[in-house]
C-alpha cells in the first residue's frame, strides 16, 4: 500500500512537470517510461505483504515519497539506491527534454532501462 501511495505521489509529480516534458523531442518516450515504471511499482506492491497503517494514519500527515521508500527498502521489496537512480535518471531525461537535448534525454532513458532490467 505504500508503494501505491508512492505511485501517486510520482505520478502528481509528473504531471507537474508534463509542461516542461512537452518541450523536447523525447517526451513520448519519457511518458513510456514512466508508465514502465509505474506498472512496476504497481506489480511490487501488489506482490509485496500487507502492511497495517501505523498509528498516526488518518490523523492528515502524508508519507514523504522517503519515507515510504524507507519502509519499503526494509521489507526486502525495494533497492532505495535502485530506487534514487531510475528517479534521478529519470530528472535527468526531463531536463535534457525541456532544453531541447534529444541525444542526451535519450541516454538518460537508456540508464533507466539498464536500472529496470536488473
Amino acid at each position: 500500500m505504500l508503494l501505491t501511495r508512492l505511485l501517486v505521489l510520482g505520478a502528481a509529480a509528473l504531471a507537474a512537470s508534463a509542461s516542461a516534458s512537452y518541450a523536447g523531442s523525447c517526451s513520448d518516450d519519457i511518458d513510456r517510461m514512466q508508465a514502465r515504471i509505474d506498472a512496476r511499482v504497481e506489480a511490487i506492491a501488489a506482490a509485496g505483504p500487507f502492511v497495517p497503517a501505523s498509528i498516526s494514519a488518518g490523523m492528515g500527515v502524508q508519507p514523504t515519497p522517503f519515507a515510504m521508500a524507507t519502509v519499503e527498502e526494509k521489507m526486502g521489496e525495494i533497492s532505495r539506491n535502485k530506487v534514487d537512480a531510475i528517479r534521478d535518471a529519470m530528472a535527468r531525461a526531463r531536463a535534457a527534454n525541456t532544453a531541447g537535448n534529444g541525444k542526451t534525454c535519450e541516454k538518460a532513458l537508456t540508464d533507466v532501462r539498464r536500472l529496470m532490467a536488473h
